[in-house]
């Protein structure tokens, strides 16, 4: 699967503001989102950190929206590509086979986003 990551990340940021509006899930939704806010923000670990601990997740679970929005979050954060590779490699060795495949989607994304905040 070759996917556009950032089109994804546009497409899936209006799909959640749909749900956020959603009778009967915009109470959910706001929770959520504070606890995302929490989560990520810095404290012992720095934000770009939690962003690639984020990414490695995505991948070890399988899951692509998850790894275009962190792997989004990771290059504006300034993760270099050694360092999302490290994260990378813990994530199949974590996940094992499954997550090689999704690894090589976490760089494809890293990529595109890094490409466009090189160009911004």
């Amino acid at each position: 699967m070759i996917l556009d990551w950032p089109e994804t990340t546009q497409k899936l940021s209006a799909q959640l503001r749909d749900l956020r509006a959603g009778e009967g899930v915009a109470d959910v939704m706001k929770t959520f989102s504070a606890m995302a806010q929490n989560a990520t923000k810095a404290g012992a670990l720095d934000a770009k950190t939690k962003e690639l601990i984020a990414l490695a997740i995505g991948v070890a679970t399988r899951c692509d929206d998850c790894i275009a929005f962190h792997a989004k979050a990771a290059a504006k954060l300034g993760a270099t590509r050694e360092e999302v590779m490290e994260t990378l490699g813990m994530a199949i060795y974590m996940g094992a086979g499954p997550s090689v495949m999704y690894a090589s989607h976490a760089v494809q994304a890293f990529s595109q986003f890094a490409a466009e905040t090189v160009d911004a």
